[in-house]
């Protein structure tokens, strides 16, 4: 068979389809909750995990203020922690709302560990 013939080459695809998304930010920090997985940027520094490298993901407000706390646990034992500031309470109260049913989606539906 000569090159160029034959089926096109596969892309790999995400194992969730498109599903929820959840993106809070600030000026310094971001999550991202995605089929792809969970992207944190702290000042400039994007960490990414594919949801086959997440044992969980925790969340909560910090104990004084506005900020959402993001912690993403990888099955080695490391946890990589982000946190968002959001301008006001209730864009905080907005986005724990958010991020829980996003992270049960992906968490629930992805392939068992081999």
């Amino acid at each position: 068979m000569q090159p160029g013939y034959g089926p096109p080459p596969q892309q790999v695809q995400p194992f969730l389809p498109a599903g929820p998304e959840f993106v809070a930010h600030d000026r310094h920090n971001s999550v991202i909750v995605d089929e792809s997985g969970v992207a944190l940027e702290i000042q400039d520094h994007t960490l990414e995990f594919p949801w086959a490298g997440i044992s969980t993901v925790h969340f909560a407000p910090a104990p004084f203020g506005t900020v959402l706390m993001v912690a993403v646990a990888h099955p080695g034992g490391m946890l990589y922690e982000c946190r968002i500031a959001a301008r006001k309470q209730a864009v905080l109260q907005q986005w724990l709302a958010e991020l829980g049913p996003v992270l049960h989606h992906y968490l629930a539906n992805r392939p068992p560990a081999q």
